[in-house]
């Protein structure tokens, strides 16, 4: 059995970057500019730190860009070794990626609304490397894109998982008191979290660690 991958998000500074992989996260997550939502830091940081990092997480750039070329060229100047998609794109865009950039892999985030999802990811299986289920509305009129700290319907995250063949992460609304309950009931790839281990925005140690224990407990 495969052992489950843990993701902190909102990562703002090196020093926090380091705090979670001295944790056990296998990948952090840093936010580039969003229409809303936590965690947004500015891009030279956002390459700094990716730097500083190296091979010891991955690290995941969270971007809402729709645009291939635009995607690309952030990438190329802050090298993360991945990206996370919050927003729709044309279907080009995952080949384009691919061909300029084929070491960089590919997380498309779902927002777990309704069933709909499912047929969604049924449509990326094979095409991206991950599916990153999460809460949130794009289509509200300030899109919501992540970082909502809301839980979303399980039931639907595990009927998609049981569907598609590629490998899926859960976030929205997780903390160390839901996280084994979580592993539970959806049997994710792996888990993502943000506000879920902050207090006034900050990386709290307390929660980093209960919360690392509850999910490696599951």
């Amino acid at each position: 059995m495969q052992s489950l991958r843990l993701k902190i998000c909102c990562i703002s500074s090196v020093a926090e970057a380091d705090d979670a992989i001295e944790a056990g996260a296998d990948a952090i997550g840093l936010v580039s500019a969003m229409p809303s939502g936590p965690g947004v830091i500015d891009e030279a940081l956002i390459a700094e730190i990716c730097a500083h990092v190296g091979d010891r997480a991955e690290t995941f750039l969270l971007t809402s860009k729709t645009d291939a070329d635009a995607i690309i060229e952030q990438c190329v100047r802050l090298q993360p070794s991945t990206v996370q998609l919050v927003d729709a794109v044309d279907s080009s865009v995952y080949a384009r990626l691919g061909q300029v950039l084929p070491a960089l892999k590919i997380v498309q985030v779902l927002h777990v609304i309704d069933v709909d999802v499912i047929d969604v990811a049924r449509a990326l299986d094979g095409v991206v490397d991950f599916i990153l289920l999460d809460s949130g509305n794009p289509s509200a009129t300030v899109k919501q894109l992540g970082g909502t700290g809301r839980t979303h319907n399980w039931e639907i995250s595990a009927r998609l998982i049981e569907a598609v063949n590629t490998l899926v992460f859960l976030a929205g609304g997780l903390r160390a008191e839901n996280a084994a309950e979580a592993v539970a009931a959806v049997n994710p790839y792996g888990l993502d979290i943000c506000s879920g281990v902050r207090t006034d925005g900050a990386l709290d140690l307390a929660k980093l660690r209960a919360y690392m224990q509850a999910a490696r407990g599951a």
